[in-house]
């Protein structure tokens, strides 16, 4: 891995291949979800919780009901849904944190990414050397990565304090006979989400958090919707 800071002189021939594909990392099952994508997401994806690593809560998007399975590629024709989680559409890039408050967070590339080429995909500089539409969408999702990642903690801690997060095993069936089952997720548990006191709602919502807790809870009802695509493979696979 090589990183370095995005400038439009080392880099000026940069181009980025933007189709999907496995050989970009998105053969997953699930991908880490920020609430600053929660609006978009659960149109979509089911927002379930899991614990990381290392303990910690945090919210993934559903894309698969099977180990490494993302229901949502096709080889043929890319991306079979209306919205990309962040993740998968930052690329190359990432921030770099600021040295001081007063700094501004700045662009890095990894230059040995598989999606960064100097021969084919898109721009990231125009010829005379500003930015491309290309690397200013870029930059608005990694202003939304950085923004919802510092608000993954106290999201999760809002949350937990309201009593709003559910152990449950999911249970999807696919066709008559196929049932899958996500094991040991934590979901936005309507009831409780519905039972809040006025104190208990003017706190998620002073602290920014309400809306989050009804876009996860909306969607839930995409867990079917994955049911569904993965019997749509499988009677494709079969015919």
């Amino acid at each position: 891995m090589t990183i370095a800071l995005l400038n439009n002189v080392d880099h000026h021939d940069l181009r980025v291949i933007t189709r999907h594909g496995a050989e970009f990392g998105e053969a997953t099952n699930q991908v880490l979800a920020f609430p600053t994508e929660f609006e978009e997401l659960q149109r979509e994806y089911p927002i379930l919780f899991r614990r990381d690593g290392e303990g910690a809560l945090r919210p993934v998007a559903l894309l698969g009901l099977s180990r490494d399975e993302n229901l949502f590629l096709d080889g043929n024709e890319g991306w079979q849904a209306r919205y990309v989680p962040a993740l998968f559409r930052r690329g190359p890039f990432s921030i770099a944190a600021p040295d001081t408050p007063e700094s501004e967070p700045m662009i890095r590339v990894d230059l040995d990414h598989p999606r960064v080429s100097r021969t084919e995909g898109t721009p990231v500089f125009l010829p005379q050397g500003g930015n491309t539409p290309y690397l200013e969408q870029v930059s608005a999702v990694l202003r939304a990565i950085y923004v919802g990642h510092h608000l993954l903690e106290p999201m999760v801690a809002a949350f937990e304090a309201a009593g709003l997060l559910r152990q449950v095993n999911l249970e999807a069936r696919v066709g008559e006979n196929e049932v899958h089952a996500v094991a040991g997720v934590f979901i936005i548990d309507r009831e409780r989400l519905a039972a809040l006191s006025a104190n208990e709602l003017a706190a998620l919502h002073e602290g920014g958090f309400l809306q989050a807790a009804f876009f996860a809870a909306a969607s839930l009802g995409n867990v079917q919707r994955l049911a569904d695509l993965k019997g749509r493979r499988i009677a494709e696979a079969a015919a």
